[in-house]
This record gives structure tokens, C-alpha cells and sequence, in this order.
């Protein structure tokens, strides 16, 4: 019996010895990024509240992470909000930010720090972009934004990849409606549309297959870890999605718009230029009740369409296994304004344009299924990833690693910075201030139910003195980066 219980013994202290090693083997290999981007996408998800909208994929990534409520980009447009999210570092207000840094670093004049996908390639990975991840699809140049020699974010991506199908080049697909539709005059476009089709008719469907195929490929190398980074363009303007997206919406009941009024005095509203470029059949969206109804069914359409999309993404990633080694980050590129302040876009320092969904998720991570209050910005995204993979976080990223909300989302957040053209804001706890280059100060209370819809500033000097001073010693109005 001795012997039988020694043997017993032996084996089970083998297989004890054989699991811990299978276990520092699975914990010594780096886990891989999954980066998902989603232009325009403001928190019109169920999983942030919007109980009206069909975005199962996403709310399902969010039950298996941590969801940031109150996220904020630091510029509310493409172009400078992806600067901040691929360098970790607040950059100049323009679409053509990182076209300005790539012409820095062909001058080679000054010193430019890494990107982030320059990062972590040097660190190892394999670093690849699929669809919209910097302003241009693809990460080109030139007139149809396919111009090989004008790269966007030099030594970044070991491939930057951009399917077009039927809609020619970047440009096209950029814009593009149904079966191939490029915009050309943008009058002569459609705000909206819903046109019969499978998902394949909208470009979106060619980036999703595109991101499954490299996740096949890269899932398939075990000698390297991988970035991959995925931009999903819709619900960007024009509003198209197949027809079977816009049915969802059919009969349901949409909330009404809040605070719809143009605001008095000096703001950074703006009179929605983006949005009226194209054909609204002569109709204001502003004055026309049921028109303004169409076009929040046609985003509400186009964010489950987006929605269908990271729901391939993230079944490929579990059909080849990567998910048990993969951290997925999603996040929307800036809100967008559907009728509040009388506003259709982005574009503003108003809360609609800053605040988007970021959702983290990590395997082996204790706090899933979970929101957090913390207000976080785009910025923290560069130095959580160097933490959660454990590579060094560079000196020159000017966010904060979201590690200690990701382990307790109760824990605090901190204020965000945000700018654009002429102006820069602060959001708080409680508050936010926006300073103009003027001198004008704009301050809000959100602890009232006016938001931002009373400017209390004049009332409230010492507080707005107070702010603009955390303000300016984190975005300097004398920056020359910004500029």
C-alpha cells in the first residue's frame, strides 16, 4: 500500500511540477493588442445606456470587460483624435496631424518620438492596420489616398492594409454608399440611405474580412506577438447600412433629443457644415421634427451595422484560439451630435463631441461585466497597453495607465483635456471649462440639470480662475505642438 500511495504521490507531484510550467509558459508569452476603432461612434450602445439600440456584438465585449463611461477624446475630430490615440500625446487640432508629423520625420530635423504601433513593433510585435485606424483608411496619401510613397505614420505598421472592393480606392470607400457609390459632389450625395443588401454592399464588410484573414495569419504565428488594429468607418457620414439594419428600428420609440436650442453667447457651436454638404432634400433637421427622427434611425442603423462587424472580428479571434492571449480595446474616435445644441456632427467642446465608448478587456482579468464613473481620456489608452503587456510605458506618453481603474473601477479618475481650432476644455468631476484663445471663458455645472446649457462662469470667478490654471499646466496655450 506503501508504495502504491508513493507512486500516487510521484504522479500527482509530476503533474503538479507539469501544470506550473504550462502556466509560466502561457503567462511568459506577451498577450497580443486587438485595437478596434469606430469612427463617429458616440455612446449610442446598450451597454452605455442607449436602451433603444441593437448592439449585441458590443454590449457582449462590455459584459466580458470594463466599460469607461465617461471617456474622453482630446480633439472632437478624426484626424487630431487618432493623433493622441497612436502617440500618446496631444498634437496639432487638424485632420492633417499625423501627415504633419510624418513630414517631421522625413525632414528629420528634430527628434519625433515612436508611435504607439512603432512601440510596440520594437518591442516585438507585429504591427498591422486594417481600414480607418489613422484619419486616411490605409494610412495613405495623395489624391485617392493610395499614394505609397505619402505615408501617414511612417515605420509604424509592418502591413497597413485598406480593402476598397467595388468603391476603387480609400478615398471612395471613405464616403461611400451602397454597391460601389463614391461621393463626388457632395450635394449630389444622400445624407442617409438603406439600401437592400447583405453587409457586403457598405465597405465596412470588406475591412471586417479583410481583419478576420490577418487574424487567421497572425493567430497561426507563434513566435511573435501581434498589434492589430482595426478601423470601422461607419457611422461616419453619409448614414448608409443595409435595409435589414435600418428594420431593426422599426416602430421602435427614439428619446427626444435634449437641450435641441442653439446656444446664446459665445460657445464653439457651429452650424454643421459636414452634415449639410449633402443632399437633405432641402430639408433642417433643426426645424423639421420627423426629418431629424430619419436621420437618428439611419445612424442608430449604421451603429449596429458597425456593430455586425466587431461581432466577426471578435468570433474570428475566438475561432483561432487568440482570445485566450489577446487584450481588446475598443474605442469610438470622438461622440457626434445628433440635434443637441442644434448641432449634426462633431466639431464642438460641447460633452457630444468628446465623450465615446472605450471598453476594455484582458483574459484572466477579476472585474468583467463592469462600468466605471471615472472620467479617463484617449491619452491613457498608449501607457495601459504598455502595462497590461508589460513593456516598458515610453517617457514621452502624456497619458495615464488605466491599470488601478481596470482592478478597482471605483478607484478615481482624473480630468481631460480637450481641444479644437480655437479653444481648449477642461472636464472635471463636476465641471467643464472651456477657454478660448480670446480670453472667453465658457463653465458649466453638471451636477445641475442645466449642463451645459448655462454658462456660470461670470458668476464663479475664483473657481474658473482655479481650472483655467489645471488647464493651461496641461495643454500650455504657448504649445507649439498644437499649432
Amino acid at each position: 500500500m506503501n508504495k502504491i500511495v508513493a507512486k500516487l504521490f510521484t504522479w500527482a507531484l509530476f503533474c503538479c511540477f507539469a501544470l506550473s510550467g504550462c502556466m509560466q509558459q502561457a503567462s511568459d508569452q506577451p498577450f497580443n493588442v486587438l485595437l478596434i476603432c469606430v469612427d463617429d461612434l458616440r455612446p449610442e450602445l446598450k451597454s452605455f445606456g442607449a436602451s433603444y439600440i441593437s448592439s449585441p456584438h458590443i454590449d457582449e465585449l462590455a459584459r466580458s470587460g470594463v466599460s469607461f463611461q465617461r471617456h474622453y477624446v482630446n480633439a472632437p475630430s478624426c484626424g487630431p483624435s487618432r493623433y493622441t490615440l497612436l502617440t500618446g500625446k496631444y498634437g496639432p487640432a487638424g485632420n492633417n496631424a499625423l501627415f504633419l508629423r510624418a513630414e517631421k520625420i522625413k525632414q528629420a530635423n528634430e527628434a519625433v518620438d515612436p508611435s504607439m504601433p512603432e512601440w510596440f513593433k520594437t518591442h516585438g510585435y507585429t504591427t498591422v492596420s486594417v481600414g480607418k485606424v489613422s484619419h486616411h483608411p490605409g494610412g495613405r496619401g495623395g489624391n485617392d489616398w493610395n499614394d505609397s510613397t505619402v505615408i501617414e505614420m511612417p515605420r509604424a505598421w509592418n502591413q497597413h492594409l485598406m480593402p476598397v472592393a467595388e468603391w476603387e480606392h480609400p478615398r471612395g470607400a471613405m464616403h461611400g454608399l451602397a454597391h460601389g457609390e463614391i461621393r463626388v459632389k457632395s450635394g449630389d450625395m444622400d445624407v442617409f440611405q438603406s439600401a437592400e443588401g447583405d453587409d457586403a454592399s457598405y465597405p465596412d464588410a470588406a475591412i471586417a474580412n479583410e481583419a478576420l484573414k490577418q487574424l487567421r495569419a497572425l493567430s497561426a504565428d507563434n513566435q511573435k506577438p501581434f498589434f492589430l488594429a482595426v478601423g470601422i468607418i461607419k457611422p461616419h457620414l453619409p448614414f448608409g447600412a443595409p435595409k435589414a439594419y435600418y428594420d431593426q428600428y422599426e416602430g421602435v420609440a427614439l428619446p427626444p433629443i435634449v437641450h435641441p436650442e442653439k446656444p446664446e453667447g459665445q460657445t464653439t457651436w457651429h452650424a454643421s457644415g459636414e452634415f449639410n454638404q449633402y443632399n437633405l432634400w432641402g430639408k433642417n433637421p433643426n426645424e423639421d421634427a420627423a426629418f431629424a427622427e430619419e436621420v437618428r434611425r439611419h445612424y442608430a442603423a449604421c451603429v449596429s451595422y458597425a456593430d455586425a462587424q466587431v461581432g466577426k472580428i471578435m468570433d474570428e479571434l475566438k475561432r483561432t484560439g487568440a482570445d485566450k492571449n489577446t487584450i481588446v480595446v475598443l474605442w469610438g474616435d470622438h461622440g457626434w451630435h445628433l440635434g443637441e445644441h442644434a448641432i449634426w456632427g462633431k466639431h464642438s467642446l460641447f460633452e457630444e463631441s468628446l465623450r465615446s465608448p472605450l471598453i476594455v478587456h484582458y483574459p484572466g482579468m477579476k472585474n468583467t461585466n463592469t462600468s466605471t464613473q471615472a472620467i479617463v481620456e484617449t491619452l491613457d489608452i498608449f501607457p495601459t497597453l504598455c502595462e497590461l503587456t508589460g513593456i516598458n510605458t515610453p517617457p514621452f506618453a502624456q497619458g495615464v495607465s488605466l491599470q488601478p481603474l481596470l482592478e478597482n473601477p471605483e478607484s478615481e479618475g482624473h480630468d481631460a483635456v480637450g481641444y479644437f481650432n480655437s479653444a481648449s476644455t477642461l472636464r472635471t468631476k463636476t465641471h467643464r471649462l472651456t477657454l478660448h484663445n480670446d480670453g472667453f471663458v465658457e463653465l458649466y455645472d453638471h451636477t445641475q440639470d442645466e449642463g451645459e446649457t448655462k454658462n456660470i462662469a461670470h458668476d464663479h470667478p475664483a473657481l474658473v480662475q482655479d481650472l483655467v490654471k489645471v488647464l493651461e499646466s496641461k495643454l500650455p496655450r504657448n504649445d507649439n505642438s498644437l499649432h
